[in-house]
């Protein structure tokens, strides 16, 4: 399994807010803009959420599996390679959200005297952050199920779960 590369991401996110930016302006010419639901920095904070705790959890059963304790609930591979699966998942489709609608907020921007349009800046400026959020905790995620380097292959790569 490869990992996730924030340049990709980045790549995403910039063309995903490019491409928003244009249509939104070009969605103003013809009538009024589509707002930014409330529901989008929440549902992205969530998934952010989700996933942290997900990652923690399986941390900890790790370490107590690593540590050898009575009654330590392993954690299955397959499981494992799932979580992260879901974390590559959801990091890849909060990169393209976040772009969107950090397109949008930018294009916002030049109209913040408009009370309404304040406030959806200001709903794509949390979106913003709350995809980066699921962002940062696909990476942790990742990281806590990355297996350690097996000295016996002679130095390659580390092995995925």
């Amino acid at each position: 399994m490869k990992q996730l590369r924030l340049g990709v991401l980045a790549g995403l996110f910039i063309v995903a807010g490019v491409l928003s930016w244009g249509g939104a302006r070009l969605w103003e010419a013809f009538g009024t803009l589509p707002s930014v639901p409330l529901a989008a920095p929440i549902v992205l904070a969530a998934i952010a959420a989700v996933l942290t705790a997900t990652a923690i959890s399986l941390r900890a059963r790790l370490r107590a599996q690593r540590e050898r304790r009575p009654g330590a609930k392993g954690v299955e591979p397959l499981m494992a390679a799932r979580a992260v699966v879901f974390g590559q998942a959801s990091a890849l489709v909060a990169a393209l959200v976040s772009g969107m609608y950090g397109g949008t907020g930018v294009f916002l921007l030049g109209s913040l005297d408009v009370p309404a349009r304040r406030d959806q800046a200001i709903y794509a400026a949390f979106s913003v952050a709350a995809g980066i959020a699921v962002i940062a905790a696909a990476f942790f995620l990742e990281r806590v199920c990355k297996l350690p380097e097996d000295e016996g292959q002679g130095g390659q790569g580390a092995a995925r779960a």
